[in-house]
């Protein structure tokens, strides 16, 4: 059975704790999959991992952010479908009640597509 892991620096990191934790269908009961559970250090190495990353982000052109966020966008509408089935698995809804979940979530994107135009100023 897969074990999720935590997420650093762009990679997979186990963690320093070797439970698990089950993860279940609620639709069915079934376990799924097991899930790291994480320690208080490994809490604190991807948060300090996230502060250090933020100076590059924060440094990068408005363009180039946004064309990230594009892409996210993009990578959305491309696995809906997918997401859906994952929210499904996890969560115990129907897949259209899942899609629109999706929907939702990808209107945010859109809006953050659109606050570069936003954050040009101007007056009326």
């Amino acid at each position: 059975m897969a074990v999720i892991s935590h997420w650093l620096n762009n990679k997979s990191y186990p963690g320093t704790r070797v439970d698990t934790a089950p993860v279940t269908n609620p639709a069915t009961g079934a376990v799924t999959g097991q899930v790291a559970l994480a320690s208080v250090e490994d809490a604190r190495a991807v948060i300090d991992a996230a502060a250090a990353a933020f100076p590059a982000w924060r440094d990068t052109s408005l363009a180039k952010r946004s064309s990230i966020v594009f892409k996210f966008r993009e990578l959305l509408n491309e696995r809906k479908g997918e997401l859906a089935e994952i929210i499904t698995a996890e969560h115990g809804k129907v897949v259209s009640d899942a899609l629109g979940e999706v929907s939702r979530g990808q209107e945010v994107v859109e809006f953050a597509c659109g606050m570069p135009h936003l954050l040009k100023g101007g007056m009326t």
